[in-house]
């Protein structure tokens, strides 16, 4: 299907203390940043960034500048084609936005390994999936009160895990947690294999210790998850009551299929960084030390 933007005024009515002449007021500021594409930002952008940062005007000027520095210089955002590797990465791994809100009222980014053959995971493209995925449904959707994310273990194997991109992964943490345009929650690990806290050793220098504690450890057969969300909503070949992982992959992958041009308009969305005002930024600039640093994280 199609994708149509979330109606900006029915944010307005949604969060009643959310005023357009807030938007207004960064906009304007917009204006005054020649290295940002102001012409290309959208208004429900600001909300969601002003949402993100829980209303705070200078905090969100921050952050609106800094994802689409990253968005500029990250690998996961350089490449937005809907090709044969995204195919094969969502072939690989089902990632879907799901439909039930959780008792807390936040919304749930599930992810489950479909084809357990670990040359098929690159992470890289996992990645690049997963942020275009959210992107688009955010653009649907609109803002939500918070976002937690499920990833399910089973078939996962320590190959899998060898197979991670270090550098990748760091930005992708330092994404989610400083500049991405959600209230990120809680990070759920299910069916969680005995060696998951060698996973989770290996990623605990690339993660903030508020990060740290939103991550839930789930063992295999336990049902603590649904202590923070329904499990019917997950996949019937997972327990839950939804459509099996086969036909929620297909529907993602439909989707995205059908919504080229809006990955098209997003791929503007970028800084010029010869404009900044100031010296340009560069990933040293951002965060020294992480071309050095991501070498020394290894699995034992």
């Amino acid at each position: 299907m199609f994708v149509v933007q979330f109606s900006v005024a029915k944010e307005f009515n949604k969060i009643p203390h959310l005023k357009p002449e807030d938007i207004e007021t960064i906009r304007n500021w917009l204006k005054t940043q020649p290295h940002l594409p102001n012409q290309q930002v959208t208004d429900l952008d600001i909300v969601l960034a002003y949402h993100c940062c829980e209303y705070n005007m200078e905090l969100t000027k921050q952050v609106i500048d800094l994802n689409y520095t990253l968005r500029t210089m990250f690998s996961f955002y350089s490449n937005r084609d809907i090709n044969k590797s995204l195919e094969l990465a969502l072939h690989t791994w089902l990632i879907t936005p799901l439909q039930t809100v959780t008792p807390e009222g936040y919304r749930a980014v599930y992810c489950q390994l479909l084809d357990d053959d670990p040359k098929k995971s690159v992470y890289s493209d996992l990645v690049r999936a997963f942020v275009m995925i959210l992107d688009l449904w955010q653009y649907e959707e609109g803002t939500v009160p918070g976002i937690i994310i499920i990833v399910n273990m089973d078939k996962v194997t320590l190959n899998h895990i060898t197979r991670i991109d270090l550098k990748v992964a760091q930005e992708f943490f330092y994404f989610i947690q400083e500049a991405m345009f959600i209230r990120l929650k809680e990070f759920h690990f299910i069916n969680a294999p005995v060696f998951v806290d060698k996973m989770l050793t290996m990623m605990k220098p690339i993660m903030k210790k508020e990060m740290l504690d939103l991550l839930k450890v789930h063992q295999v057969g336990s049902n603590t998850l649904e202590q923070y969300i329904h499990l019917e909503t997950l996949p019937k070949d997972a327990g839950g009551h939804n459509e099996n992982s086969q036909e929620l992959r297909d529907k993602v992958w439909n989707k995205l299929k059908l919504n080229k041009k809006f990955f098209e308009e997003e791929s503007k969305k970028r800084v010029v960084e010869s404009k900044r005002p100031g010296q340009p930024k560069t990933i040293s600039t951002i965060f020294p030390g992480l071309e050095e640093s991501f070498k020394n994280l290894e699995i034992d």
